[in-house]
Parts: structure tokens; C-alpha cells; sequence
């Protein structure tokens, strides 16, 4: 199932989902069919995943007629980023395509080590936008605006101390985040500056429930700016994927429902190309996973 989180004119944001091209809305839905859903990503996602195959049987058995008066058509909806406050920050994580290490340390502060463990970051609830809106540019802090396409995991129950054979029980779904990165700002080795500013997590379009995604681990990911390709590569590749970092993070603080994981950027970002490039004010970058969508973002100086 494609979710999402929309709004129109007459209406503040709410959850829906895409079905025969057209948003559902999901409260309304539920009213429908005498099943009570929400209004709201996260208080959908507190309901567990077990919850979305009970929504696919009812939707089944649904006839088009009657979804029709509860649904919008793409171009009457502003769709908004899935989880337009994430709870808590989103977790980062650095370096883990191998290409990417190598890149990083051509041209940046890092050894070019492969890390023996996730190295971990994170990016406030405030730096989350949706597609089609702006990224800021504020010159003042950075001339070195990056880019960096990433699968993103979406944990859907509480876990502490998960063994790796268990993490995918643990996950809700999946969606992409372009983790933009002001490459100037790094403080002594701290990331946050360079990675939380407002706007740099531009996120969505859908959260896609992992019961879609046949293998995680094997989706092309791929980014344009200003429609020429930048990054093109496949989560086969990720040094520690999704089963390492669950574990490895819920040993180190317990996941929630509705935690965000950026699980990495593979090579071809700005600072690792020779010359390096940087988005300017105007640049429209297309961030793509397979499976999932693509979130396009126009940079806007201010």
C-alpha cells in the first residue's frame, strides 16, 4: 500500500492512500467500511503493520463507486511529506556504500576506512519538507550544498536489543529522503549543522508498506539535478544494510514506532566529484528509489 499525507484547499493535512490513481482518504475510508482508521500518519503506523492487510481486505471488497466519493485525484491534492513532524530525529547514517567511503575521502575530512560499525548522525523534525517543496539555501552558512539519495526505513513497533534475523519484523515501510548536506559546516568532525538546517530532508512522496517491497536490499536508487544523473546505484551494495543498522541501533537506544532510519547515499554526490559541484538558487533536484517514487525539490536561495 502507498501512503501519504495530503491536504486541499478546503482541508488541513490528512492520511490517504493511492489506489487506482486517485488519493483514498483514510478516515473517511474507515467511516466507510465501519472500521475505525485515522486521520494521521503516525496514528496509523501506532496501529501496527498488522493492520495493513486488514485495510487491503477491506478495500477489496470495496466497489469503485463508493471510493470515488471519498477520493481526490493527484492534481486536486497537495501531497505533503508522509511524516510531516517526525516524533523524534531522523536517524543518519554515514558512509555505507563502499564507493561512497572512497569518494569521501578524496575530498573530504574522512579516512577512507571502512567503518566497523554504522556511523551514526541525525536531522531534526524541522528539517523534513515534502516533494515539490523549496530547499533554503542561506549563503551565509553554506557554498557547499550537497545532495545524497537514500532509501529510508520506517519502523513500525518498539525494539530494544533486536537479533538481525528479526529486524524486517520490526519495520512499518519505506520511503526516500534526500539527506542534503551543507558540506562548509561541519563543526570538528559534528555533523548536525551540516545535515539537520530546515529543509534538508526532503522526504516521500508515499511511505510503501514493506508487505510491497519484495527485497529491500536490492532497489535501484538513483539521483538528477537539473535532469542530468548524478547518482545511480542499488541497495545491494549498502555496507551494513537494513538488518545490521536495526540491530545495531536498538542496541543502542530503543526504536519506536514511526522512527525514521536514512540508511546512506551511495557515490556520485557533489563533493566527491572532480570538479566538485554545489546547488545553487533554481537547481531542481529528482531523488528516485524503485518501488517507491521520486521527491523533486527546487533550491531557493534566501
Amino acid at each position: 500500500m502507498k501512503l501519504l499525507t495530503y491536504k486541499t484547499q478546503e482541508s488541513e493535512p490528512r492520511l490517504g492512500f493511492l489506489h487506482n490513481n486517485q488519493i483514498v482518504d483514510m478516515e473517511d475510508f474507515g467511516e466507510a467500511v465501519n472500521f475505525p482508521l485515522p486521520s494521521t500518519m503516525l496514528e496509523l503506523i501506532d496501529m501496527g503493520i498488522e493492520v495493513i492487510p486488514e485495510i487491503n481486505d477491506l478495500l477489496a471488497d470495496s466497489d469503485q463507486e463508493s471510493l470515488d466519493e471519498i477520493s481526490y485525484s493527484l492534481d486536486e491534492a497537495v501531497i505533503l511529506a508522509p511524516i510531516p513532524k517526525p516524533r523524534k530525529n531522523i536517524i543518519g547514517i554515514g558512509l555505507n556504500y563502499t564507493e561512497h567511503v572512497a569518494e569521501s575521502a578524496r575530498n573530504l575530512d574522512t579516512t577512507g576506512k571502512l567503518p566497523q560499525k554504522p556511523i551514526i548522525f541525525s536531522k531534526p523534525p524541522t528539517a523534513v519538507i515534502g516533494t515539490n517543496e523549496n530547499i533554503l539555501l542561506n549563503k551565509k552558512l553554506t557554498q557547499q550544498l550537497d545532495w545524497e539519495v537514500e532509501l529510508a526505513v520506517v519502523i513500525g513497533k518498539k525494539g530494544k536489543y533486536v537479533a538481525k534475523e528479526n529486524a524486517l519484523d520490526y519495520v512499518f515501510g519505506y520511503t526516500v529522503i534526500n539527506d542534503i548536506s551543507a558540506r562548509d559546516c561541519r563543526r570538528e568532525g559534528q555533523w548536525i549543522v551540516s545535515k539537520g538546517q530546515d529543509t534538508f530532508a526532503p522526504m516521500g512522496p508515499y511511505i510503501v508498506t514493506k508487505d510491497e517491497i519484495e527485497n529491500p536490499h536490492n532497489l535501484n536508487l538513483s539521483l538528477k539535478l537539473n535532469g542530468v544523473e548524478k547518482q545511480n546505484s542499488n541497495t545491494k551494495f549498502l555496507l551494513f544494510n537494513i538488518n545490521d543498522l536495526v540491530e545495531d541501533l536498538s542496541t543502542v537506544f530503543t526504536l519506536e514506532p514511526g522512527d525514521i532510519i536514512a540508511t546512506g547515499t551511495p557515490a556520485g554526490v557533489g563533493a566527491g566529484r572532480t570538479p566538485q559541484e554545489w546547488m545553487w538558487d533554481g537547481d531542481v533536484v529528482e531523488a528516485t528509489v524503485e518501488g517507491i517514487g521520486t521527491i523533486i525539490n527546487t533550491v531557493k536561495e534566501f
